[in-house]
């Protein structure tokens, strides 16, 4: 992808809409849809790393109600020609179509490998990658099967929603924030599956959210991981002006 110039690419993630309560989390929502309706004025795109809701289930008529300003400003700016991309987090893992059709934004469920501007990114929430955390990983394969989907959708919507939107407040396992703090580079998971991906293949930047915490960290002297903290506590953001990424507060 090009950046144009005078354009930027950028990243959000873990917004946790609707936690603990609507109430509680709508001045945050509303302070999200302040920050699109700023950057999409210079966005050459915009990268959702996940967790944008705290529980997201599609039924095949009903989708959770609420988060109509986050919902209508996406659709406005995605309208407008601005490309959007989403990559499903730990809370809101089951998304199976409704962004892409209402929204036209694709959704990811891996990370996934773009270049702009010849720069390489890594990209994606980050649950589950890395070593370690295996609690978790066993619970996310217990999600993402077929027939836990199955049997979920098969609870009236009230309930479930009800339900699922206890436990992900309570659950710190589900939750994956149990341990937001900086570990040091040697205990970070994700710096370590970065480490293990720059043997593979370099990438200048590996870019992720979950951790909820603003971190950048030199892996080698050309390849960086940036993970992008939060909307809840820091109200951190990534931006790339086509040369160099860098995290802002808003």
């Amino acid at each position: 992808m090009k950046v144009p110039e005078g354009k930027k690419i950028y990243f959000s993630s873990d917004n946790h809409l609707g936690a603990p309560t609507h109430e509680t989390s709508l001045p945050r929502e509303k302070k999200f849809v302040a920050w699109l309706d700023e950057i999409k004025t210079d966005a050459a795109a915009i990268f959702l790393l996940g967790d944008l809701f705290d529980f997201w289930f599609e039924y095949k008529k009903v989708v959770p109600k609420g988060f109509t300003r986050t919902l209508g400003k996406l659709a406005e700016i995605s309208d407008s020609g601005v490309p959007i991309y989403y990559f499903v987090g730990n809370h809101d893992l089951w998304m199976s179509g409704y962004f892409e059709e209402e929204l036209n934004i694709p959704v990811f469920h891996k990370p996934q490998e773009f270049f702009f501007n010849q720069t390489s990114f890594l990209i994606g929430h980050g649950d589950g990658l890395g070593p370690g955390d295996k609690g978790y990983k066993r619970m996310k394969k217990v999600f993402t099967n077929s027939f836990s989907k199955w049997l979920f959708r098969w609870l009236h919507p009230d309930l479930g929603v009800r339900l699922a939107q206890y436990m992900s407040v309570k659950n710190k396992l589900i939750s994956g924030d149990e341990d937001a703090k900086f570990l040091g580079e040697d205990n970070e998971w994700l710096v370590q599956y970065c480490r293990r991906k720059l043997q593979e293949n370099h990438r200048d930047y590996f870019v992720f959210g979950h951790r909820h915490l603003p971190l950048e960290i030199d892996l080698e002297p050309n390849s960086k991981y940036i993970n992008l903290g939060d909307w809840i506590q820091y109200y951190t953001y990534g931006v790339f002006d086509g040369e160099k990424m860098v995290l802002k507060k808003y």
